[in-house]
């Protein structure tokens, strides 16, 4: 837009040829202002998301750095022949580009049927947290059924695969994962249409909806196939410190899973954590941008203050998110809906913010395939929380210490018969170092 405006000034400019050098001068500086002033309007507001609805992709910041992107465990080397050009064609940046707009995207929609006390027909203004974990889900649907180098395809008839992953994010009842039925599964966490939902009662609602759509004897024909192994320090998430992935725990949510039919399945960990009070305490960053290095990173949901988004890659100090807030009609894809138009499901627009401003209130996903891809991940986190200075997202330990007896420490059976779990420690001077966590 800015190029074709650009040229109609041109136009004057080459009008004035015949002018003497003074009015040349002058018309050249009218140019120069005018050209800025559109410039301007188009990167600010309502001008600005016409631009990318236009254009596509602007990719601010994208192409003034040549570091290395991490996109869902996937590095893209960006060359400097990528800074260049507008449209790059091969390479880094276009395979970047490639895989982000093949991730499924989830957005407000309007004209579903009515939910909530108040009928609502539209998630508009409220339902970020639920599209943004909806599309963290979805993904994790994607490397179990497609694999990881998936890409979204143009041609028809689509993956059947595909389509049945979208299905099952309908927005109905009909549908296993719709928000109707997220809200449903979440009201023992308060979840209701019409009011903004937090990343640890997401988790919590998504690990119920889980249970409640189960099977009864198949495991592999699940809607969602996969064990959801949500990561806190205790059931309530009401214990300090960081939370603490557990090789027993995961064991045993596999074996109820399968019903005792497989000593493994696939695990979808969902991380829930707060890491400062109204911003993000800076000493997490960095282990907040290598959990994308990891092969079984499914992201973030987080984002802005009041304004979820799903954040699937850094570069640098950036964030790079997809974003439901944009509102889209109804669209039903129905299992044989093999012709439909999916495009409402994709964006090739980069959004980007900075790590440091992301809420630090936030849910953390990882997808383990198999028993040896959660070694993988497990070997992986314990080496992130040795660098993270003290500031570890969360632990790996191979089983929790007992609880211990409230009537143990206080020597007092007769009054007190509830009992606590002790925290995993690796050294003496690791509560120290927990002064910035807060209470999920």
């Amino acid at each position: 837009m800015v190029n074709f405006l650009s040229s109609a000034f041109s136009v004057f400019e080459a009008h004035s040829e015949s002018s003497s050098a003074c009015d040349k001068k002058s018309i050249r500086s009218r140019y120069l202002k005018w050209t800025a002033a559109v410039r301007k309007a188009v990167t600010i507001g309502p001008m600005r998301r016409f631009h990318e609805r236009i254009l596509g992709s602007a990719r601010t910041g994208i192409s003034n750095s040549t570091s290395d992107i991490w996109l869902l465990g996937v590095c893209y080397k960006i060359s400097p022949d990528d800074s260049l050009v507008d449209f790059p064609t091969n390479g880094g940046l276009a395979d970047f580009e490639h895989d982000f707009s093949s991730r499924i995207l989830m957005t407000y929609r309007k004209g579903f049927s009515a939910l909530g006390d108040l009928k609502y027909t539209s998630d508009v203004n409220w339902g970020c947290m639920l599209r943004s974990s909806q599309m963290l889900v979805a993904q994790a649907l994607v490397f179990h059924r497609l694999g990881r180098s998936w890409r979204r395809q143009l041609q028809k008839p689509l993956d059947q695969d595909y389509i049945d992953i979208l299905h099952l994010f309908g927005d109905s009842e009909a549908s296993p994962f719709s928000i109707h039925n997220l809200l449903l599964a979440g009201k023992a966490y308060n979840l209701t249409a019409g009011s903004w939902m937090g990343p640890y009662a997401m988790c919590r609602s998504w690990e119920t909806l889980a249970k409640c759509k189960r099977e009864a004897n198949d495991f592999e024909n699940q809607p969602l196939p996969m064990v959801v192994y949500v990561v806190s320090g205790d059931e309530d998430g009401e214990r300090g410190g960081a939370p603490v992935v557990c090789v027993e725990d995961a064991h045993r949510h596999c074996s109820e899973f399968s019903r005792g039919q497989a000593d493994w399945t696939p695990i979808l960990l969902l991380v829930p954590l707060v890491l400062g009070l109204e911003t993000i305490n800076p000493r997490y960053i960095p282990a907040l941008r290598s959990t994308f290095t990891f092969p079984q990173s499914l992201g973030i949901m987080g984002g802005r203050p009041g304004a979820s988004t799903y954040i699937v890659g850094v570069q640098d100090d950036k964030a790079f998110y997809l974003d439901p807030h944009e509102v889209q009609p109804v669209i039903d894809i129905g299992r044989n809906s093999v012709e439909a138009d999916t495009s409402s499901y994709h964006s090739s627009v980069v959004r980007h913010m900075a790590l440091d401003s992301i809420d630090p209130s936030l849910a953390i996903g990882f997808y383990c395939r198999d028993k040896d891809d959660f070694d993988d991940f497990c070997l992986r986190g314990k080496k992130l929380a040795e660098e993270s200075k003290g500031a570890p997202l969360f632990t790996v330990t191979q089983n929790l210490p007992k609880p211990v007896s409230h009537s143990n420490v206080l020597g007092d059976s007769s009054e007190v018969s509830d009992s606590f779990e002790a925290l995993p420690s690796n050294n003496e001077d690791d509560c120290s170092h927990e002064d910035d966590w807060q209470l999920l």
